[in-house]
């Protein structure tokens, strides 16, 4: 588990395929790994990803089909510069909100532009995604905590403050470019619990819809 507070900016240095999924490093000289041993989690651009050797300045670590499927890592190229998060620990404070590092969908930067001091993106989420986005609530953007300012429909605003624009990757971000997204996990249970005994049926069946919220008084 993370909080989506980014504690150090990593750069990709070396990607290896690995019958049919990937091997790759991360180089970081600002992420203290001290503390760290194999086995251990770290987010990477949102993606919790595990240790499986460390360098001295960064670590190595697998990447499943599974994540490539539904990640932007089959984007990555070396000298990307990725967002880091160590897993917290009881002692972590918790700045941001619950992540998981589970990715949902990969959005995309639709528009950004100088407000003030701060800095206004706007990116569009899968639609599947929108449900659980929320005015006023968190999500993750490439391992990022941050509150949503506006929503239209699949797609949302963020105003950046001048420190989360120099301590992340954010400041990269171009008109286009692709985004790890996770929403908060208490949506995503939330709308497990509201289907009740239903949650047992097959897939096709017990999707929320407006007739079974009605029914049940939400809607």
């Amino acid at each position: 588990m993370f909080t989506g507070i980014i504690e150090a900016v990593g750069q990709v240095v070396a990607l290896q395929p690995k019958n049919g999924d990937l091997r790759l490093r991360i180089k970081s000289l600002s992420l203290d790994l001290a503390d760290l041993g194999l086995g251990d989690s770290i987010a990477t651009n949102g993606v919790c990803l595990t240790v499986v050797e460390l360098t001295g300045d960064g670590y190595w670590a697998d990447v499943s089909r599974e994540t490539l499927d539904n990640t932007t890592l089959p984007l990555w190229k070396v000298g990307l510069r990725v967002n880091l998060e160590k897993a917290l620990t009881p002692q972590t404070r918790l700045g941001g909100h619950i992540v998981s590092g589970h990715v949902d969908g990969v959005g995309e930067v639709v528009s950004r532009h100088a407000d003030a001091r701060s800095e206004r993106f706007r990116l569009r989420a899968p639609k599947a995604l929108a449900k659980y986005i929320s005015h006023k609530g968190s999500i993750t953007v490439d391992g990022a905590s941050l509150t949503v300012n506006k929503i239209d429909g699949a797609e949302f605003e963020l105003n950046i403050v001048p420190h989360t624009i120099e301590h992340t990757t954010m400041g990269d971000y171009k008109v286009g470019s692709s985004v790890n997204l996770e929403v908060d996990v208490l949506a995503r249970y939330l709308e497990r619990l509201m289907l009740g005994d239903k949650a047992a049926e097959s897939e096709g069946q017990s999707g929320l819809t407006m007739e079974f919220l009605a029914k049940n008084g939400f809607a």
